[in-house]
């Protein structure tokens, strides 16, 4: 607490000191500070952003209202080297002085450190010199703001502008948009002079974006150039460009409106020195060229492999490598179709999903066979990637299992295994680490281990017995992934082996869709130090403990201390509970607490297999990275353990003597898991962005399970959950996060986060994050962590706080502080900022946004 108190008290007094700065101080005589950018339409003020954006001139960077760069530079020495010679100047034997203590070298070496220069270079660099009013700048912003509100359609738009003193040495500048009436779009015509293109033009059922009524705008007019120019190269016009529509706009005799023609004009073509036009034409491809092996440096070399397959013809400068269906399935350029741009795209996009090729490289010439020339030959070149790749990795760790750890990792790619664009992928990883809280009877540093190995084949296309391209057309650019993994681990928890493997297929439905289906995944977890459990989940052993120093009556359960025993005397005690040779009834508090710590004991030291099938659907409208205006929707389905139920019924498989069935000899699980993730973004201009996020999951045992294994609950808490407790930490329900590793069967989660910009490449947000875990039908018995009814909605909890993001283009580096706002685990009437305060914050390191 007192480290806090000391943090905030240097907090303020740096607040204090850099809010005493003068703002105008390095403002000349005569001039002002630029304060505000007052936009007036037609007398009212205006927040348009667009329009704010044509100002030359814009007042200094603020933080929460306070101009922090231009206080920085202020407190700068602009000149520290002048200053340092100044003070010798002014102190005559100073330097001699100073010389004979330190060395002459020193002295002059002093005045170049941190201490007397970098300090000043640092402020004036991070800082903001101060936005001078700057009348020419101003006549320019109104020249813009003219032009954008010409451009909306007010045609007979006024400008001026004012510059009011505010205060000493500052100003605001009054842009004064007088708009007049705006124009709209009365008839609307064409004149297209190629009858083909007109007759494409007849055809079109998509809507013009121009339309009788509509207020005149030159971005509408832009984008119709933009869908009339997509379309008409889509259907075979190979030559069409943008900048062949024109369009005249006619306000004579009109009364605040504008007739409209759009005009196309013919081809214009370039010969020598001369250019004549004449129609456009609509081409066709007359053949498709693959170069499947194709280089800068055997640009010209002769063709030494070559084969047609379906239509294409494949050369090679060497040997074909590759089978040609692998090829031609991903290309949608087809003899005697229409050039289509989609069609090049979609090709190009399939192309480079192979991962074995480069980005391919498609381009198209006029057949000069076609005595029409109204025929294209398409030439795809590519690249082959290496056919084997090594890749290594070296990475420091920490954990909340582990204080300090060294995982490396390394891996090979091999390509076109079977000659159909398969890629085989192989990585292998290793982790060592030292861990306090671990066994340890050798007292070595390195006391904890994981290693594994991985593979994955891939398949560009859907691998099934029967067909699938009605259901999966290869335009959704189909992949099939058949993978296999083990590790294990050694002074981690209980000692784990974790086998994994399964069958996927993935597809885009639509450009921003994607969807995957796990026919099967196949995990098999074996505990291999099962007696280890009160070692690992310590609370869990002190809670029983606590029982036992009160009702034990077996002594051999107990050590010379006084506490139970790991695993005889955790065993014993549990056993003599439950079993009724204690005075503890199943009424007592206690023997409910015993019972819960059993079942959770029995839960997560069993030995689980999973066999499970799960469908994902993700569609988004992000466009690409810079868009900040779009949502995400991702939902999942996955049931475990119904095709083992099913063959166990139909062959009348035998039960355990608990009635369920096995598996090689280990019970399976079943159950049914349902997740739905939403994200929203809103840009509200000047690198302002609220986000939004909202999850719910649940999984439900049923049949041959009555709990979820562990692998497969739901935590709460850490840098991309609710950021006010640790991972892990919050409930279930209303539970103090009695266990170590807290989990359960149901989540609901809700964040929002609003991002702003600092300064330069540095980020700052302020968050709030809800939610909390529960179980729900299944074998829990404790009932502070079930969910029972929407009365126990009151157990979201709520944190708040703020973070810190440095942008590297790349990725982005995270600080967020969170506090607990509303904690369930405290008694009705004392959730509310129990503990909000700096004491039990919680600071989050983490990469890139949380959602």
């Amino acid at each position: 607490m007192k480290k806090n108190s000391t943090k905030i008290v240097a907090f303020i007094l740096i607040a204090i000191f850099i809010s005493a700065c003068d703002a105008v101080k390095r403002v000349p005589d005569g001039k002002n500070l630029l304060v505000k950018n007052n936009i007036l339409v037609n007398g009212k003020s205006s927040n348009d952003e667009i329009a704010s954006n044509q100002m030359y001139q814009k007042p200094n960077g603020t933080l929460l209202g306070y101009k922090l760069r231009l206080n920085m530079y202020n407190l700068a020495n602009l000149n520290p080297d002048s200053t340092y010679q100044a003070k010798f100047k002014n102190n005559p034997g100073l330097y001699e002085r100073q010389a004979k203590i330190l060395s002459a070298k020193q002295v002059d070496r002093l005045g170049q450190s941190f201490l007397y220069k970098g300090i000043h270079e640092f402020l004036k660099n991070t800082g903001e010199p101060p936005v001078i009013v700057d009348t020419v700048k101003t006549q320019k912003s109104l020249v813009r703001l003219k032009f954008y509100y010409f451009n909306n359609g007010y045609f007979n738009v006024k400008t001026d502008y004012t510059i009011d003193s505010i205060a000493r040495k500052k100003a605001q500048v009054n842009y004064n948009i007088t708009t007049g009436p705006g124009y709209k779009l009365d008839s609307i015509k064409t004149n297209i002079l190629t009858p083909a293109l007109d007759s494409l033009y007849k055809t079109n059922n998509e809507p013009s974006l121009l339309k009788s009524g509509n207020q005149f705008k030159t971005s509408d007019f832009e984008e119709e150039k933009a869908r009339i120019t997509t379309y008409f190269r889509n259907h075979g016009a190979y030559f069409f460009q943008p900048t062949y529509i024109n369009y005249n706009i006619d306000t004579i005799g009109k009364q605040h409106k504008a007739d409209v023609t759009l005009i196309i004009n013919n081809n214009n073509i370039q010969e020598r020195d001369s250019s004549r036009t004449e129609p456009f034409k609509l081409y066709k491809i007359s053949d498709v060229n693959i170069y499947t092996d194709y280089s800068p440096t055997n640009a010209k070399a002769k063709i030494n492999d070559s084969t047609t397959y379906k239509n294409f013809n494949l050369y090679s400068y060497k040997t074909l490598k590759y089978k040609p269906r692998a090829i031609t399935d991903a290309i949608f350029i087809t003899k005697g179709s229409t050039f289509s741009d989609t069609r090049t795209t979609l090709s190009s996009r399939y192309l480079n999903n192979l991962k074995i090729f480069n980005y391919p490289s498609i381009q198209y010439e006029v057949d000069k066979r076609d005595s029409k020339a109204e025929s294209l030959i398409a030439n795809v070149y590519l690249t082959p990637r290496k056919k084997y790749s090594f890749g290594a990795s070296l990475d420091l760790t920490h954990s909340n299992i582990q204080d300090f750890g060294i995982g490396a990792s390394v891996s090979e790619t091999i390509r076109n295994v079977f000659n159909r664009a398969e890629t085989l992928e192989i990585s292998a990883r290793m982790n060592i680490g030292s861990s306090k809280d671990m066994a340890n009877p050798n007292d070595n540093f390195f006391n904890v281990s994981e290693y594994g190995v991985d593979t994955k084949l891939n398949f560009p296309r859907i691998l099934m017995p029967f067909g699938t391209e009605k259901i999966i057309p290869k335009r959704m650019i189909p992949s099939t992934s058949i993978a296999a993994g083990f590790s294990k681990q050694r002074n981690i928890g209980l000692d784990k082996e974790n086998f994994t493997g399964g069958i996927s297929y993935n597809w885009s439905p639509k450009r921003r869709n994607t969807v995957k289906l796990d026919l099967l995944n196949a995990q098999f977890v074996r505990n291999l130090n099962p007696n280890n459990y009160f070692r690992v989940y310590s609370s869990s052993y002190n809670e029983l403990n606590n029982i036992a120093g009160t009702y034990n009556t077996t002594p051999t359960n107990i050590d010379s201390n006084g506490n139970l025993i790991i695993s005889e005397g955790t065993t014993g005690f549990t056993n003599d509970v439950l079993n009724g040779n204690t005075v503890l009834t199943p009424g007592n508090p206690e023997y409910r607490d015993v019972e819960s710590i059993e079942e959770r004991r029995v839960r997560l030291t069993e030995n689980d297999f999973i066999l499970a099938t799960s469908y994902t659907f993700t569609t988004t409208t992000k466009k690409d990275l810079a868009d900040n205006t779009f949502y995400q929707f991702k939902t999942k389905i996955e049931s475990a353990g119904t095709l083992l139920s099913a063959i166990s019924n139909v062959a009348n498989l035998p039960k355990n003597t608990k009635g369920n069935y096995e598996i090689f000899s280990l019970e399976y699980s079943e159950y049914i898991k349902t997740e739905f993730d939403y994200i929203k973004h809103w840009d509200f201009g000047k690198e302002k962005v609220l986000a939004f996020r909202s999850f719910f999951g649940i999984a439900i045992p049923f049949g041959n399970s009555d709990y979820i294994p562990f692998s497969r609950s739901y935590y709460s808490g850490g840098s991309n959950d609710n950021r006010a407790w640790q991972p892990y930490s919050l409930g279930p329900g209303s539970t103090d996060a009695m266990n170590d590793f807290n989990e359960a069967n149901m989540k609901i989660a809700l964040s929002a986060e609003f991002r702003f910009k600092i300064f330069g490449d540095v980020k700052g947000a302020i968050f709030a994050d809800a939610g909390n875990i529960w179980n729900v039908l299944d074998n829990v018995i404790d009932t502070k962590a079930k969910f029972d009814n929407v009365n126990d909605l009151a157990e979201i909890a709520l944190g708040s706080g703020f973070g810190l993001r440095y942008d590297l283009s790349f990725f982005v580096i995270r600080l967020d502080l969170g506090f607990k706002t509303y904690n369930p685990a405290h008694e009705e009437g004392d959730r509310w900022f129990k503990e909000y305060n700096f004491g039990h914050s919680v600071l989050n390191f983490g990469i890139n946004y949380p959602f």
